[in-house]
């Protein structure tokens, strides 16, 4: 167990020094551990769906490696198990970024969104911010925001569990990116991918920054943004 309260373990030859999976853990604010009692997170090698099971593979092969998945929820008893690939990715960014976007969206299943979490990203939401953070915050936004018409061409509601949906996907990845910014350096820019446009810097900021207050890093970890300086 990390000192904060958080259950892991690692099995079989993962290449994460024990060391390097300390302090990955260790990243992980306190104020989120009472949440993710029952969850014990794996980091294994590779992990293979097998019917409604999971198989962890003690190493690594390309015939197993070619059937492997990221990570895997399973339920053991009175344990919620989550077993993490380490094999599956080249560096530590990508090894991270899982393990806490996993972490992310169980503490979101076990205590929900901060409501004032929630009212600074749906009024970004509202003002029109270029961007977000993934692919589902991208399009729980969008349906969340569509004007809905009936069969007489009168406005509807809003439309409130698309609107939930949007706002748990954009806190599940502030925090995790907030948890990536306590556990090593990276750019921002390589969270882009193809299919929708990255959240502004100034809007994931005031998320960022909001997060930090309530979930404060633990000693020995710093939060900070830096902006890069054009020209």
């Amino acid at each position: 167990m990390a000192a904060q309260g958080i259950h892991f373990s690692n099995w079989g030859e993962t290449r994460v020094s024990e060391s390097e999976l300390e302090r990955l853990v260790g990243a992980v604010p306190r104020a989120l551990a009472p949440a993710l009692e029952k969850r014990y997170y794996y980091f294994v090698p590779l992990v293979i769906a097998e019917n409604d099971g999971v198989v962890a593979s003690p190493g690594y092969t390309v015939d197993l490696g070619d059937r492997a998945i990221c990570h895997r929820n399973v339920s053991l008893g009175s344990v919620d198990a989550v077993f993490l690939s380490t094999r599956l990715v080249d560096d530590r960014f990508g090894l991270a970024f899982e393990f806490f976007i996993n972490v992310a969206h169980n503490f979101v299943d076990a205590a929900g969104v901060p409501e004032s979490f929630a009212a600074i990203a749906w009024s970004q939401a509202q003002a029109n911010v270029r961007g977000e953070t993934s692919q589902d915050a991208w399009e729980t936004r969008r349906r969340a925001l569509d004007p809905v018409t009936n069969a007489k061409g009168e406005a509807m509601p809003l439309d409130e569990r698309a609107r939930k949906n949007y706002e748990e996907s954009a806190f599940s990845d502030s925090l995790a990116i907030y948890m990536l910014s306590l556990s090593l350096d990276f750019d921002y820019h390589d969270l882009r991918e193809r299919e929708y446009p990255l959240l502004a810097a100034p809007a994931l900021a005031e998320r960022l920054r909001h997060i930090a207050t309530l979930f404060p890093a633990n000693d020995g970890y710093e939060f900070q943004i830096l902006y890069r300086r054009k020209g």
